[in-house]
């Protein structure tokens, strides 16, 4: 997502009289002074990979907010009666383990009336409806207030391949084999492995000289992994196969397969590719 995005939604929002009304970030829904702003469409994202669910707020005369929670329910919950707190801007304060360390808040300063959280590492479990509370004092008092508006998310299976560049080979000449994993999730590190399938249909894993991880940052909350291979092409490796396979997570994998296809240094006349040894 872009920077000039981002700035969007750092921006703040003033409620209007109206109970609802539009926005850029969806509909703006007010009671009593209290008013949220989200979409309240079906996000549909893939196992592995992130979400952002943008969001404001802001709240009644004499109202002054101390912290935020969001809460988790499921979508044939049409009040939300038995909620799952997913996060809270009070770190002291216990969440589902499923979701510690996974959810970010993007505005840690509340008088920026932002909302917005960021879910990483995304599971299937992960899919239903959430929505906002407020705490905070009203009036000098303890109390808080729950939007009911609410986001539903649904997370299907990972379909989303690594990306896999492979350059001129040439037999004896070093090379290198370039995989960047789907997905742009700031935090979620995958894990990656290359392998290798011979011409007999063996399976190995394929270190060459060096094998070097990097990520690079494409913005303050997404990412892009890429793994490099360094090798030295040989007759052995034309017309076989390389694997990048990706792993997010133990149940999250994904992978893309290429062929090699190496140049000779020396060969035969009317031939293109190196005769297999």
């Amino acid at each position: 997502m872009s920077v000039l995005i981002w700035a969007a939604l750092l921006s703040s929002v003033t409620c209007s009289s109206a109970d609802i009304s539009a926005s850029a970030w969806g509909r703006q829904h007010c009671v009593s002074g209290y008013c949220v702003t989200l979409n309240e469409g079906e996000v549909t994202v893939e196992a592995g990979l992130c979400v952002v669910i943008p969001c404001s707020f802001r709240t009644g005369d004499g109202f002054t907010p101390k912290h935020l929670a969001w809460y988790k329910c499921e979508v044939s919950e049409p009040r939300c009666g038995n909620p799952i707190m997913i996060f809270h801007t009070n770190n002291s304060i216990k969440v589902q383990s499923g979701f510690k360390g996974r959810v970010s808040f993007l505005e840690p300063d509340l008088s920026q009336n932002n909302c917005s959280i960021f879910i990483n590492k995304l599971k299937q479990s992960d899919s239903g409806s959430y929505h906002l509370r407020v705490i905070g004092e009203l009036n000098g008092k303890p109390d808080g207030f729950s939007f009911s508006p609410r986001v539903t998310v649904y997370v299907k299976g990972l379909k989303l391949k690594p990306t896999v560049m492979i350059p001129t080979l040439t037999e004896g000449q070093q090379a290198t084999l370039t995989c960047t994993a789907p997905g742009l999730c700031s935090g979620s590190v995958p894990e990656i492995t290359w392998t290798w399938r011979g011409a007999g249909g063996t399976e190995s894993y394929i270190t060459g000289n060096s094998t070097d991880f990097k990520t690079e940052n494409l913005t303050a909350f997404t990412q892009s992994p890429v793994s490099t291979l360094i090798f030295n092409p040989s007759a052995k490796h034309h017309n076989t196969n390389v694997t990048c396979m990706i792993s997010f997570t133990g149940e999250t994998i994904t992978e893309e397969t290429s062929t090699l296809n190496v140049n000779c240094e020396y060969f035969a006349i009317n031939t293109k590719y190196c005769e297999p040894c």
